[in-house]
């Protein structure tokens, strides 16, 4: 009985307010967190193609468990995907607890924003949009790499990019990324009053500048290594399908002879 009073009052027996609320923006703030920091590393493993193939092609099999299996196994990678998308998801359902539901609350947000003109509220509006759009593209990413895992790698990558014709689809998620988590993490910062300092208004303007940053640096870095893999798939056209082989691993052959 008393579950069923708390469920319409939002109070229970006793008169105290429900900690469910607190507790599930808690877990929103550790998931997205969590996604937010994965996505920074992501970013920076596939921009290893910008030092060379057969250093982007090392980092794939060591996360594949090259350094302690005898053959790398991309089950680890399917395994990893799996633990992502299940906080992905939690985030997600988490976060649609706030969004508009309807027509007048839709109206009202828009209301409230124009007259308050305030840059945080404006931020949330870009915040909810790039997580709407996230919700379509970042599971279809999710569910390619986890059915492909063994196709990641400096040709297979590359080959996915332009010969599939996946560069427009990746180019919208980079954007719908780096907006939604650079904005994010300023928000979790605010709300939890990180890094506050004696002066929380000037520390929300640092944070601000620091944010725009790191979109700015985590952009650059995402359009170069976009291009980076079009440009190999490019050049790889012909020969769309092979599978990399590391320089110091390729035969050469001579006279019919095979020679290291």
């Amino acid at each position: 009985m008393s579950d069923l009073i708390e469920g319409f009052l939002g109070k229970s027996v006793e008169g105290k307010k429900s900690k469910l609320p607190a507790q599930l923006d808690y877990i929103q703030s550790a998931t997205g967190l969590f996604l937010g920091l994965f996505m920074w590393v992501h970013m920076f493993f596939v921009s290893t193609i910008l030092i060379s193939k057969d250093f982007m092609y090392d980092v794939v099999q060591m996360l594949e468990g090259s350094m302690f299996l005898k053959e790398p196994q991309p089950a680890i990678t399917s395994f990893a995907v799996l633990v992502v998308s299940a906080v992905f998801i939690a985030h997600g359902l988490l976060a649609m607890r706030k969004l508009p539901i309807n027509f007048r609350q839709w109206q009202s947000y828009r209301t409230h924003m124009g007259m308050m003109n305030h840059k945080d509220t404006s931020l949330w509006f870009i915040q909810a949009a790039t997580g709407f759009v996230l919700f379509f593209l970042g599971s279809a990413h999710l569910a390619m790499m986890f059915a492909k895992s063994h196709e990641i790698g400096p040709y297979a990558s590359a080959d996915r990019m332009y010969t599939d014709i996946m560069w427009p689809f990746y180019l919208l998620l980079l954007l719908a990324v780096e907006f939604h988590g650079s904005i994010g993490l300023y928000r979790l910062c605010v709300k939890w009053g990180w890094f506050e300092g004696a002066n929380a208004k000037e520390t929300r303007a640092k944070l601000k500048k620091l944010k725009w940053a790191i979109t700015v640096f985590f952009l650059g870095l995402g359009l170069v290594t976009l291009a980076a893999y079009v440009k190999i798939g490019y050049e790889h056209r012909d020969n769309a399908g092979e599978r990399y082989e590391r320089t110091s691993h390729l035969e050469l052959r001579h006279d019919g002879k095979v020679k290291a």
